[in-house]
């Protein structure tokens, strides 16, 4: 029962994470600014995001989920609402980062975190399934954003959306009031932590470098599949289209990988899935064709899903689970800066060499990093095992 109202509360919470992309062109003609500014709320609500992940995520190891959750969907909430009342580019700028922002952080990190608390045999899938709503967000309000819009306008849209929110949201958190089970709030959450030679700061340090390097190389086909598709001339929406085709896969993929890493463990699973992301990124550069891409998506897709939600599994499996919050907070708030300076160095090559080829390869560089702090990761969890044999 909480991992479904979990999984709800994410997806309606996803909207923070997506209505600002969808409104964007609307918001860029209203207030007469260029692309480059109209681009800046996003920017402001993924930094908001990725501090929310740490600060909301060590509240949660003090004072359990519900409160900072509760103050999370108000934030966001009231964070829509102001958004919709803006009169400048800064103002709106500034409600998506320090409200929408932080406020939707909630559904992620923290979220993860508390759930990984209720299970022991079936973790992963556990923390899998709550970490799709993320991805659920992305097929939904997209969706249903733009149909709100048709009639009112962005602002009208915005209005609504905070007032869902807020009437939706905090009932859910209320039902979330009870705290983790007892054996659950032990230093080692229900089940012993498992032995690694690394101190938890390298572990953490290593967890860091690999969530950003995977999520640079994540961000290539996520943020520039539909540019890519112009530039190759088979329009917005067949890009739209391939868009769709990685996040419904990305679910797939996220429930896949929790089940495998319940088998084999999350350290395994981590490699696979990078493993298979950086084959289908080379994909990308020969095959062009609009068949092919469509193909090479969904096996992007089907790879990177379980990517990120292994790395909380990873810190609930070597790390004590009373540091849960803050350990998953920093090593998500690392994949938030990889997708985001991902995003922006791919479109700074193509402007330098007039071509996304190279910015596949760079993406490819980087997933090669990730794996390479995954290769060592687990080379120092087989030695804590040998060590404790």
């Amino acid at each position: 029962m909480r991992l479904g109202i979990s999984l709800l509360l994410a997806t309606i919470g996803g909207a923070g994470m997506w209505a600002v992309v969808v409104v964007l062109p609307a918001v860029q003609a209203e207030f007469g600014v260029d692309r480059a500014a109209a681009s800046m709320p996003y920017t402001a609500t993924m930094v908001g995001f990725a501090a929310g992940n740490v600060l909301v995520g060590r509240a949660i190891d003090r004072m359990g989920y519900w409160i900072p959750a509760l103050a999370s969907a108000a934030a966001l909430s009231a964070g829509f609402l102001l958004a919709s009342f803006t009169t400048s580019i800064l103002g709106f700028t500034l409600a998506q980062g320090l409200l929408i922002g932080v406020g939707t952080s909630a559904i992620f990190g923290p979220l993860i975190a508390d759930i990984s608390h209720w299970f022991n045999r079936r973790r992963g899938v556990a923390v899998t399934a709550a970490a799709s709503g993320s991805y659920l967000a992305g097929a939904v309000w997209p969706i249903v954003i733009p149909y709100i819009m048709g009639g009112e306008g962005w602002r009208f849209a915005y209005a609504a959306i905070g007032v869902f929110c807020l009437v939706t949201m905090v009932p859910l958190v209320l039902m979330l009031r009870r705290g983790a089970p007892r054996e659950a709030a032990g230093p080692s959450g229900g089940r012993p932590v498992q032995p690694i030679s690394l101190s938890p700061s390298a572990l953490q340090m290593l967890l860091v470098v690999a969530g950003f390097g995977c999520c640079m190389a994540m961000s290539m086909p996520q943020v520039h599949i539909v540019a890519y598709c112009m530039d190759l001339g088979y329009g917005v929406a067949r890009g739209a289209d391939m868009l769709s085709i990685m996040l419904a896969a990305g679910v797939v993929s996220r429930i896949g990988s929790g089940f495998l890493a319940d088998r084999i463990g999350a350290v395994k699973t981590l490699l696979i899935g990078s493993a298979l992301q950086c084959v289908s990124l080379l994909f990308y550069i020969p095959f062009d064709g609009l068949a092919s891409l469509y193909v090479v998506s969904l096996i992007f897709g089907l790879s990177q899903g379980g990517i990120v939600p292994c790395y909380a599994i990873i810190v609930r499996d070597y790390m004590p689970a009373r540091e849960a919050g803050q350990r998953v907070g920093i090593v998500l708030m690392a994949t938030i800066f990889g997708m985001a300076v991902g995003g922006w160095m791919s479109g700074w090559i193509y402007d330098l060499t007039g071509s996304y080829a190279a910015a596949f390869l760079n993406g490819i560089a980087w997933n090669l990093v990730n794996l390479t702090a995954i290769l060592l990761l687990m080379w120092k969890a087989r030695r804590g095992a040998e060590a404790l044999a």
